[in-house]
């Protein structure tokens, strides 16, 4: 248990690797745990691409030459560019690229226990004792909570309850997060619940994996972002400019300018954070899905239950006949189906992180109106030297950090605020 006091993340994704590149390139004791973009090779179907363009896709370093296009240009790749989405098993070999580069020290271990040591003089006396699945016990100054999806999947409580326990891939209800491969699902019938990217492109990989889908939306329609224009005149990219969340003004200010989001009253920026980049679907999917996948607009789910191995799934009406898709048909009332797969999102919940201590998830304020961690301008926690990256930051800075170019802005700043 000897030896000198470290910093440890925890997560070796985007946000884990970024910040560690950072404290490293600071000459900062660090140890990384996790694999190597375990949520992406493992919560991701094979043949999902990233929404995000290749702009905005690069892992923040501390050095030039570590971005994708230098991926891309080092292994003999073709640059991927926005008229051609990124395959997702590219960019976890980016990921790794860059691990390999950056952050060779990544150990695969798994934290299964923070626990707080008695509170020292500060500075580098260790605060945290930290247990691997391994056995070994690690002191740190500090913790970095950069598990990005891991306890975040949100599934409706209704859904819930018609698991029992947990969402599984093979009972009758799982999320989106828990797929690798879709394949397993040939021949069934599968309800997909949600209208964002991760609904849309599901539902387009069932049927291609020969399920029979039908996606069941809560709006009146689906929302399907444009292509990229070929070229932007001065005028219309000064009316709406661009940013690594898309054009215009209202996403340069979320991009651009997450201290000031942070200023705002806790009742507005969980609003942004819902609001800005909401549901809708990539404009090179909309072929896949428009006319290939049946659509049920204005549906909400008022029962689900288990009958003879089926889920028999009872829906609200649409509002309005003009809301009805041509393509819903038999399923205006109730829809019997083998599976049920939940995409509706990630809500970062602290107490889901049944690896910190009680103790320590207790004092962790949270941001009012959220169960997300409440931070300082630095990433802190209410807890000292407990920090936390990425998705579960984003009620504090903002929608950015919900995506690979919100390490831009957290990673150094984050390394900075530790040294």
């Amino acid at each position: 248990m000897g030896g000198k006091p470290t910093i440890v993340v925890i997560g070796a994704g985007p946000y884990g690797l970024a910040t560690a590149a950072h404290l490293g390139r600071l000459g900062l004791p660090v140890r990384v745990f996790g694999g190597v973009m375990d949520s992406w090779r493992s919560r991701m179907p094979a043949g999902m691409y990233l929404k995000s363009t290749p702009q905005a896709s690069s892992l923040s370093a501390p050095e030039p030459g570590n971005g994708l296009g230098d991926f891309c240009r080092i292994e003999g790749m073709e640059p991927f560019d926005d008229f051609h989405p990124i395959p997702v098993e590219d960019f976890v070999r980016y990921g790794e690229w860059f691990q390999r580069r950056l952050v060779p020290e990544v150990e695969s271990t798994q934290v299964v226990r923070v626990d707080p040591l008695p509170r020292g003089s500060g500075g580098l006396f260790p605060r945290f004792l930290v247990v691997l699945d391994s056995g070994e016990e690690v002191t740190a100054s500090a913790v970095v909570v950069a598990s990005g999806l891991v306890g975040a999947a949100h599934v409706p409580r209704l859904l819930l309850e018609l698991a029992e326990k947990e969402p599984e891939v093979s009972g009758p209800v799982s999320h989106a997060s828990q797929h690798a491969d879709f394949a397993r699902f040939a021949g069934r019938r599968v309800a997909v619940v949600g209208a964002g990217q991760s609904a849309l492109e599901s539902a387009a990989l069932l049927r291609e994996r020969g399920a029979e889908v039908t996606l069941l939306v809560r709006g009146r329609r689906v929302v399907w972002g444009g292509p990229p224009p070929a070229g932007r005149s001065l005028a219309k990219r000064v009316v709406q400019p661009d940013s690594p969340l898309g054009e215009g003004w209202s996403h340069v200010a979320v991009s651009r300018l997450p201290l000031q989001f942070r200023r705002l009253p806790a009742a507005t920026r969980l609003w942004v954070v819902k609001q800005v980049l909401g549901p809708f679907g990539s404009w090179w999917l909309k072929d896949r899905v428009d006319g290939q996948v049946p659509i049920a607009t204005g549906r909400r789910i008022k029962s689900a239950q288990l009958s003879g191995g089926e889920v028999v799934l009872s829906l609200e009406t649409p509002v309005a006949a003009a809301t009805r898709s041509a393509a819903a048909g038999p399923y205006d009332r109730t829809l019997v189906v083998d599976h049920v797969l939940a995409a509706t999102g990630y809500r970062p919940d602290v107490d889901r992180l049944d690896w910190l201590a009680p103790e320590l998830r207790h004092q962790v304020r949270r941001v009012p109106g959220s169960a997300s961690p409440d931070l300082d301008p630095w990433f802190r926690s209410s807890v000292a030297g407990l920090r936390f990256t990425g998705l579960a930051a984003a009620p504090s800075f903002g929608p950015l950090m919900r995506f690979v170019a919100g390490t831009e802005f957290a990673a150094p700043r984050l390394a900075v605020g530790l040294s």
